[in-house]
């Protein structure tokens, strides 16, 4: 990838970076939503110690194990249309796990909200487009800030929990997150190099 000569960064990255740190940030607060919520549910389903602990581990698992290939289709299609879509995917699985009735419909669910766990490798990779490579792990450092999202649910969850309840949280955190995609592709743009490249059918080589 051909960065300006001069260091600086591309036309546009902070706007990029600070906005695909704060969907981050929301994408790590619905991605431990059932931390929380789980814990209503396993009371309304009369769930059994196994039954609860995969209940919530189930988002935490699908997160990690899909990373790889998040980071796959971030090369093919590029980092900033793949972290929008998985966010709306994961948007989508949160709002309807509220109509779950049954203990498979909530693991289902569950595997939806594990997608914006997943969104890392992608939104690095956006970010990455941006700077030069001796500033890019800097960047991808901040990015990681969004890690916050899980103190943030731990910290206010609860209170919207008890005020609505549990499915008028998860609602209001697919809405946030999908806020958060409209935002995203709102505000922001690829790099001039990674349109080039995608014009010319290569994919991009960052990390």
């Amino acid at each position: 990838m051909t960065l300006p000569a001069t260091g600086s960064p591309v036309a546009g990255a902070p706007r990029a970076l600070w906005t695909t740190t704060l969907a981050f940030t929301i994408c790590f607060a619905v991605w431990t939503l059932h931390a929380i919520v789980g814990i209503r549910i396993r009371d309304e389903l009369a769930l059994t110690d196994t039954q609860f602990g995969l209940l919530i581990g189930t988002p935490i698992l699908i997160g990690s194990v899909l990373r790889v290939p998040m980071g796959v289709l971030a090369d093919r299609y590029g980092g900033r249309r793949t972290f929008a879509a998985t966010m709306v995917l994961a948007a989508v699985a949160t709002f309807l796990a509220p109509l779950a009735d049954t203990y498979v419909g909530h693991l289902v669910a569950a595997m939806g909200i594990g997608l914006a766990g997943s969104v890392f490798p992608a939104g690095a990779a956006y970010v990455a487009t941006f700077y030069r490579e001796h500033r890019q792990s800097t960047a991808a450092d901040l990015f990681g800030l969004g890690n916050v999202g899980a103190t943030l649910t731990a910290i206010l969850a609860p209170f919207v929990l008890v005020a609505a309840g549990w499915r008028a949280l998860a609602r209001g955190w697919a809405a946030a997150l999908l806020l958060a995609a409209v935002l995203l592709l709102s505000v922001t743009r690829e790099s001039r190099d990674a349109r080039i490249r995608r014009r010319s059918g290569e994919r991009d080589e960052t990390p």
